[in-house]
């Protein structure tokens, strides 16, 4: 063949593969819960040999993971009945960051996030550091849940998983959250919340959450900021 198309001056028609290009994403200044959720997906196996999918679910502020929904398959109506039901618990988030799977691009999840007034942040293809907040959780869940456990069915991965979400929540403490567990800050700022009459968050120093136990104010809080602020006021870092 390569032969008879050298000699009659063919080739092969080559499709160029189309890419998707998107703009970085803009960054949010963090500075209460649910400003924004970051989700995605993370793959692991039964003793079976049977493939499992698991979503993630991350408070970007308080490092809370609500959820962690685990199954063989999981289409884009079952991600927006997982949110649904996160939202029934803990209310709205006003963004959602995610990557480019076809589970976040689908129809029905750009329609279900907009009707429920949801922005969408999209990370750009292949930079996963934009969505860091889940990255990090998803690595720790990793190393520390899926790494040291035997699946042998779907019930047993369920529960195992569901255990260690708990413990992460309310035996973990984070660095980033001065040492406290995302339970525990989250706890803090809504009682900030509800004596202040405002969104005024602490930020993660030690030192601003001392001062919001003890009652003082002025000093060590981050006051609510619209979403698209760019990542340059005193905001915590990834853990």
């Amino acid at each position: 063949m390569y032969r008879v198309y050298s000699k009659e001056h063919l080739a092969v028609r080559r499709l160029k593969r189309k890419r998707l290009v998107r703009p970085a994403p803009v960054g949010t200044l963090l500075s209460r819960p649910n400003q924004e959720w970051a989700i995605d997906f993370v793959a692991d196996g039964l003793a079976t040999g049977r493939g499992l999918r698991m979503l993630t679910v991350v408070d970007s502020f308080t490092r809370e993971c609500p959820e962690i929904e685990v199954d063989t398959g999981l289409s884009s109506q079952r991600v927006t009945r997982v949110l649904e039901w996160i939202i029934s618990q803990r209310g709205t988030p006003e963004v959602i960051r995610c990557d480019n799977g076809p589970e976040f691009t689908s129809r029905h999840f750009l329609v279900w996030c907009e009707e429920r007034g949801i922005g969408l942040l999209h990370i750009q293809p292949g930079r996963p550091m934009q969505n860091g907040h889940v990255e990090s959780f998803n690595g720790r869940f990793r190393d520390e849940c899926l790494n040291h456990n035997w699946f042998t069915t779907l019930a047993d991965a369920k529960e195992k998983i569901e255990r260690w979400r708990m413990e992460y929540n309310a035996e973990r403490p984070h660095s980033s959250l001065a040492y406290r567990t995302p339970d525990e800050y989250a706890e803090i700022c809504s009682k900030l919340t509800n004596r202040m009459g405002v969104t005024a968050i602490p930020s993660g120093r030690p030192s601003a959450i001392a001062e919001s136990q003890n009652g003082t104010r002025g000093q060590g809080f981050a006051g609510a900021t619209p979403v698209g602020a760019p990542l340059t006021a005193p905001c915590r870092s990834a853990p």
